[in-house]
């Protein structure tokens, strides 16, 4: 699980512009999946520069483990925008979400696995592996969204991530964790 700031100082320290862009196609009220894509067009172009959201001090990162650092919770818990922060080697467990998700990396490298469950459930398959650079936005939404995420770089990664929940009352948007063997 990432370590989760809760300093209640970084809330609003997202573009407005772009949360009044996320708010307008959640408010659309289509499919997850396609909430997804549309969200995904509107971070495409928008990603902020990472010294503008989080403050030198949380783009350090922390030894103990990846951060996620919450920006923005929409009041009525349609949506909440937040940046992760990771060390080179950190990742996370392979997992799924509550609800969609839309991340694009603001600086660095991500490697991102995609798994599916074998057909008895015992296991993972691992269906593609996605290289992301900075400038790169992607999205999904459940199911299909078993995954993993981690820094392959040899600097620190900063993506900002657009989810479908409101995680400041969850504390994350990890639905499942999947600590299955990989076939």
């Amino acid at each position: 699980m990432p370590l989760t700031s809760t300093d209640q100082a970084l809330r609003g320290t997202c573009p407005q512009a772009l949360a009044q862009a996320v708010r307008a196609e959640v408010r659309r009220g289509l499919d997850w999946q396609r909430t997804a894509e549309r969200v995904a067009g509107t971070l495409r172009g928008r990603l902020p520069d990472p010294a503008i959201i989080l403050p030198a001090h949380l783009r350090r990162g922390d030894e103990a483990g990846y951060q996620s650092h919450l920006m923005h919770a929409e009041p009525d818990g349609s949506f909440s925008i937040a940046a992760m922060v990771w060390l080179p080697g950190q990742q996370t467990p392979v997992h799924d979400h509550v609800a969609w998700c839309v991340t694009g990396v603001l600086q660095g490298h991500e490697h991102e696995e995609i798994f599916a469950l074998t057909d008895d459930g015992a296991a993972l398959r691992l269906l593609t592996r996605n290289e992301n650079a900075a400038g790169t936005v992607g999205g999904f939404a459940p199911p299909g969204d078993i995954h993993r995420v981690r820094n392959t770089g040899t600097s620190i990664a900063i993506s900002m991530h657009v989810y479908g929940a409101d995680i400041s009352r969850l504390g994350n948007s990890i639905r499942r964790e999947y600590p299955l063997p990989i076939r």
